[in-house]
């Protein structure tokens, strides 16, 4: 039956937020996929840039341990991060949010591929010397 037949379906579409297929075979986690989608509906579609602060993925994902899916996605290669500041009314300067770039996810499966091949080598080389 067509979903034009389903208004609840065809409504939802909009809202919907697609995410890279490739990022099925990087292994995430349930924490790592949530945090990454969180950032991806965050992010400037232009500039592939967001600054959300770890409080508010947290409250948006239901985790709290952001900071740990952070540094994984990064050290994965999805994401960038970089410090910011900001500048108070009185002229002093505080710590900003995290400045959130993601990255191509094709790099991060390349990146993964070589990463396992490297593994790989490793493992069947201390067989060898077994």
């Amino acid at each position: 039956m067509p979903d034009e037949a389903h208004p609840a379906v065809a409504d939802a579409r909009p809202k919907l937020l697609p995410l890279p297929k490739v990022l099925c075979r990087l292994g995430l986690s349930p924490g790592e996929i949530a945090v990454y989608s969180f950032l991806m509906y965050c992010e400037n579609r232009t500039t592939y840039q967001c600054y959300p602060s770890y409080r508010t993925i947290g409250e948006a994902v239901g985790r709290n341990t952001v900071a740990k899916y952070v540094r994984q996605l990064e050290e994965k290669g999805l994401i960038r991060t970089e410090r910011t500041t900001v500048t108070l009314k009185d002229g002093r300067k505080r710590n900003g949010s995290l400045l959130y770039t993601i990255l191509p996810p094709e790099q991060a499966v390349e990146q993964f591929g070589e990463s396992a091949q490297i593994l790989m080598a490793v493992e069947e080389m201390s067989e060898l010397q077994k």
